[in-house]
């Protein structure tokens, strides 16, 4: 059932939702940008529609409202654990069409991927999700080559027109929400993206002959190893474990997940000294190899979803896309 709204009524839902729900959508946070006088778009939480930024890509993905940067799992004593408390609001995010099917891609790392992982299948069971349809191709974004680019995965789908909201639910909780605002029934569809100006083609035939390639030499001097582009992709899942002891109690304390990266030093670093993918060139290969290649073996479908936010962060000018186009080349110099 779609719906327009005026914004009146649409802060008036929000405000409603809230009671039961913690708002997350991309948002401009003032001053947060690189440099001093810019500005960040990234997720935090909103109470009024016009707080949502539609007109800009995120920065950072929403991953981090359900994996959080730093997560304390459990607490410690001598002869106690107590698990840590879950929020007990539900979440309600913003998301993209790409961030849509990279929730799927999480989803299969922590709920399918052998043990449920219990601490994240907590906050995924009390979220909900909004489509943002995308009336344009964004800097570096190539959804389109990777398939994500369309979904019809959402509790509903929301658009902004000036003084008007246009939604499509998908969700019993949310059109009762919705029954109590005054608006006009319509018919509503989300709007995607049918051409990037980024394209990416990755080989059907590709094989581990692409590991002893040189393609990744110039990675070794490119790459400062900062992680970012791991910090900012909705798809990296990879945590380290932390154990805090307290000063006043070193027999207590709480174990933390935090996130990792497979791009920074130490990352690898194993019992007795061990360490693996040293070199920056051969750390890139793995990233790469990881999302177009390794996860579709399993999955059926590739990690990497195409948001282009790992080309849009890196302070060296790396482009992933163009990592994912020179596979066609050393496969065909292989052959």
């Amino acid at each position: 059932m779609g719906y327009k709204l005026n914004l009146e009524n649409m802060n008036l839902l929000l405000e409603n939702l809230s009671k039961n729900y913690e708002i997350y959508a991309p948002k401009i946070f003032k001053g947060e940008g690189t440099f001093s006088d810019t500005d960040r778009v990234k997720y935090g939480k909103i109470k009024n529609i016009r707080e949502v930024e539609f007109n800009k890509k995120s920065e950072f993905s929403y991953k981090e409202v359900l994996l959080p940067i730093t997560q304390t799992l459990f607490f410690f004593t001598e002869d106690q654990v107590k698990e840590a408390e879950v929020r007990e609001k539900s979440v309600l995010v913003f998301l993209r069409s790409c961030d849509i099917h990279a929730l799927r891609r999480i989803d299969d790392i922590y709920l399918r991927n052998g043990a449920v992982d219990p601490y994240y299948k907590k906050i995924r069971e009390k979220a909900k999700f909004i489509l943002m349809g995308c009336n344009k191709s964004y800097e570096n974004c190539f959804c389109v080559n990777m398939g994500t680019n369309k979904t019809d995965e959402y509790s509903c789908c929301i658009k902004l027109d000036g003084e008007e909201v246009y939604i499509d639910v998908n969700d019993d909780e949310l059109n009762i929400a919705l029954s109590e605002i005054n608006k006009s029934e319509l018919e509503v569809r989300p709007e995607f993206v049918e051409e990037n100006e980024v394209k990416v083609n990755i080989p059907e035939n590709l094989d581990n002959s692409i590991i002893d390639s040189k393609v990744w030499d110039e990675y070794n001097q490119r790459c400062i190893a900062c992680g970012r582009c791991n910090f900012v992709c909705p798809t990296c899942t990879c945590f380290t474990m932390q154990d805090i002891f307290y000063k006043d109690n070193e027999k207590a304390g709480e174990r933390r997940r935090v996130w990792a990266s497979c791009q920074v030093d130490g990352f690898t670093d194993m019992a007795g000294g061990h360490s693996f993918r040293k070199a920056k060139g051969e750390r890139m290969r793995y990233k790469v190899l990881h999302k177009v290649h390794d996860y579709k073996k399993k999955w059926g479908y590739h990690m990497c979803v195409g948001c282009g936010r790992c080309d849009d962060i890196c302070p060296e000018y790396i482009s992933f896309s163009n990592c994912i186009n020179k596979l066609q080349q050393v496969t065909d110099e292989v052959k």
